[in-house]
Parts: C-alpha cells; structure tokens; sequence
C-alpha cells in the first residue's frame, strides 16, 4: 500500500502526462534529491529553485499568468510567513480582475509537528491560509485522499494550496484508503522509490493510476456514530479515530468526520452531525489562538444554538512560539490521544 508521500509522487505524475502540468519546483525538488520527503522523484518537469521563498511563489504566480499550470513547494510552511503578501496577491487575481485571470497554481508544503523538527520545521499554518481569502485548501489525512486532491487541486483553475501533514507522510495507507490500481507496497516501492547512491540513469516506473478526483469541498465520515461529533483534519484524524475506537468499549459511540478542505469547508455535512448528536469537539494542532476551529466553534453557536447538548469544544496546539525539540516538549504542545479521549469522553457524559 501507497504512502503518502508516493501517492503525492504519483499524483504528480498524472499531473504532468494527462492534466497540463507544465512545472513541479522548488527547492531540492529536481534531481537528483526530488524533495526532501522524496514527493517528486522521477517526475520530468521537476526543476530545483534557489533557496527563495518569495522567489518560488513569485514565479509560480508569473508562469500561470503566461499559460503554465506549475505546482511549487515551500519546503516547509514555517518559511511561508515571508511570502504573505504574494499569496494575497495571488489569491485576489480571479476576483480583482473582474473574472478576466485565471491563475492555476498549486503550492504544496508541509505542516505541523510529529517529526521532531523543533522550532522551524514544526509549524502549522491552517489558520493564516484560511485567513487569505482567493486560495483553495486541503489538507489530506490518508494516501487516497491525499492523490485525489491533488489530482483536483491541478485541475481547478485557480490557485490551491496543498498543506500535506508531515508526520503522515511516510504513513502506509489502511484499507480502504488505497489507490485504485496501486501495486503492493514492496512492488511499487521498487517500481518508483529511487534507489540510494547514483540515480544517473534511474527512471521510475509508473503503475497504470487513475483520475480519481476527490472533490474540493466536500469532508468525509470516517467513523459513523451517535453520541458526539469529533471534526479534524490532518494529522489528527487517525488519532481521533483511534480515541473514538476505544471509547467504544464504554458505550461512547463517537462520529469522526474528516474535513479535508479547509476553504471551502463542508458546512453542510457538519450541520448533518452536529444537529443529530447535539455535541461537537473540533481538533487541530495548530495554535488556539485565532484557530480555524475557532470559527467553526463560532458558527456552530450561531446557527445551531438550539439543537447542542452541551458546549462545544475546541483542543488545538498550545499558544507558544514553537514545538520544543524533545519528546516531552514535542507532545505538550499538540494534541495528543489521550487529551482528545479525555474531552470526548467529557462532552458525552455532559446532561443539558
């Protein structure tokens, strides 16, 4: 089964033989490293920038304004922060010319903690990208989804950001989360993995992969339940899915649902829940503090006052200026398993 991180290869792939993908760069994303997770090994239009944040986005906003449909990368989000002003620019190409320009890009970077990368390599950035009005947002928790949006993201005509969770990158897809026509695990590690030492004359070979678009906008049950809702995203979806399944054992019958898009998230599918089990915990590792799941928990107040059972909560990362290098630290500053079963188990035992 596909990890992450070759389901991004392999949508990469596609991208540039059947959907117009013209450019795959950033830095250390050409050969012969192809990215510093390996997501563009073997792809043709991959090219290495110069070591240039503002750079990057600068000239993926240029080549799709001429005609290009270019992917770029930050190699990690924490060094997004300089390139804002761009991305807002980027963003309000559709809007303030009136319907006149297009701009299909795709920028892609790795967020969140997990590999202890301490405090320039653990950020997240959910919250300042849904604070950019104009861009698309996705965010994957699994392989297949993970190819699927891809696949829409390059399709759609105007610019999207791809965050990819960095602790789930290596992460091999469970069943059901594969892609359709992937071969096994080893047989495709063998087939696309790049091998150690020279890869002069290495060329992957491609299995024969779908169009499997998974759609913008639209947020997956990944767990049916009854007593309380749990919506997350990312890296935390498997860890509330892991919670939800040992509540079980106590009677607890939680719903995970999984956004998967940021902007424009599905309103509609958490309404469905949130009115038919009346309690909700939104979850995410980015700070408290102006969190995405601050909105949500806002408008979830505002227009279903009436049908909760109990407030409704948020768990986020901590308000600090950055994931602490040791374990200790690492987990402290994120949810963690344990905290989100702790809340759940709070929220189904509240009586209104």
């Amino acid at each position: 089964m596909a990890t992450m991180v070759q389901a991004i290869r392999m949508a990469l792939h596609v991208g540039e033989e059947r959907l117009g993908v013209t450019d795959v760069f950033g830095q250390d994303l050409g050969p012969p490293l192809g990215g510093v997770f390996t997501q563009s090994q073997g792809i043709k239009c991959s090219w290495n920038s110069p070591l240039d944040e503002r750079g990057i986005i600068g000239c993926a906003i240029g080549l799709a304004l001429a005609g290009a449909r270019p992917v770029c990368e930050i190699q990690f989000c924490d060094y997004a922060y300089n390139i804002i002003d761009l991305l807002k620019l980027g963003g309000g190409m559709y809007w303030s010319s009136n319907g006149q320009w297009n701009l299909p890009l795709v920028m892609m970077t790795p967020v969140g903690s997990g590999i202890h990368g301490s405090i320039y390599h653990s950020h997240s950035f959910d919250a300042t990208a849904t604070h950019i009005p104009g861009w698309k947002i996705v965010m994957p928790s699994n392989p297949r989804d993970a190819y699927g949006l891809m696949l829409s993201a390059i399709a759609d005509p105007n610019p999207v950001m791809f965050l990819a969770p960095k602790a789930l990158l290596r992460a091999k897809a469970l069943p059901g989360e594969e892609i359709p026509g992937e071969p096994d695990e080893r047989a495709l590690s063998k087939m696309i993995d790049a091998p150690l030492g020279d890869r002069s004359k290495w060329t992957p070979s491609w299995p024969a992969t779908p169009d499997l678009f998974i759609p913008i906008g639209k947020a997956s049950t990944v767990r049916p339940g009854r007593d309380v809702t749990c919506v997350a995203y990312g890296r935390m979806v498997p860890l509330c899915k892991k919670a939800a399944d040992e509540l079980a054992s106590d009677g607890i019958d939680v719903e995970v649902i999984d956004l998967r898009t940021l902007i424009p998230y599905d309103w509609e599918h958490l309404r469905e829940s949130i009115s038919r089990t009346g309690r909700v915990l939104f979850v995410n590792e980015d700070t408290e503090v102006t969190n995405f799941g601050e909105h949500l928990l806002r408008r979830t107040v505002e227009e279903l006052f009436y049908q909760l059972l109990a407030p409704p909560r948020l768990l986020a990362g901590a308000f600090v200026p950055g994931v602490g290098l040791a374990d200790a630290l690492d987990t402290a500053s994120v949810p963690q398993k344990t905290e989100i079963s702790s809340v759940l188990r709070e929220l189904a035992r509240h009586q209104p």
